[in-house]
């Protein structure tokens, strides 16, 4: 009988296995049982494999944090491209893919943020993922705006947190998608019209 080689994974691709691992131990089991320990048994690997992608469990977390608000980010702009030019419809795309996300990780990114609070590192972290969604936003909305670029900056700041309390009663079972997404549009569309 002939043995099968197994391939080992490149760094990137061992990452990419390790934070997807992460996502269902968080999913599964809530953020407290996320450990780098827990984590590099659930994915078959040494600990020291996993400390060395993250160094810590903080470290781990904030990656699996820029990775969630990347791909959101990434949604948002593809989602942009081919969006109407009406503000209407750029709210629409806006809140349609924000609540999108809160579908896709909403439990995992709440657990996150509340393992993560008064985290300086992550704080730092946070407020530049924040930035850049800010300014996205701003990007998109600017044309149907007579707002200043440091007013519409604020209002869009403003969006992100509306975004997040909108997101946060979706994930607790307040509303629906739908609703939630709908509100946002509005919310979305006064802010700068």
């Amino acid at each position: 009988m002939q043995k099968t080689a197994i391939r080992k994974l490149t760094k990137p691709e061992r990452r990419a296995q390790l934070i997807e691992t992460s996502k269902e131990i968080l999913r599964e089991c809530g953020a407290d049982a996320l450990t780098l320990g827990h984590l590099a048994e659930r994915a078959g690997v040494s600990k020291p494999i996993a400390y060395e992608h993250f160094g810590t469990r903080e470290g781990l977390l904030i990656a699996l944090s820029r990775e969630i608000e990347e791909r959101h980010t990434e949604k948002l702009r593809k989602a942009l491209q081919d969006a109407p030019t009406d503000l209407s419809s750029v709210a629409g795309v806006i809140s349609a893919v924000y609540v999108g996300c809160a579908v896709e990780n909403g439990a995992e990114w709440q657990a996150m943020s509340g393992a993560l609070r008064g985290n300086a590192e992550m704080d730092l972290v946070q407020q530049e993922l924040a930035d850049e969604y800010v300014a996205l936003v701003g990007a998109a909305l600017a044309p149907f705006s007579r707002l200043s670029v440091d007013d519409l900056r604020l209002r869009c700041t403003g969006i992100a947190g509306a975004a997040e309390a909108i997101a946060r009663e979706f994930v607790r079972g307040r509303t629906t998608e739908d609703h939630a997404a709908a509100n946002l549009a509005v919310l979305i569309a006064k802010a700068v019209g």
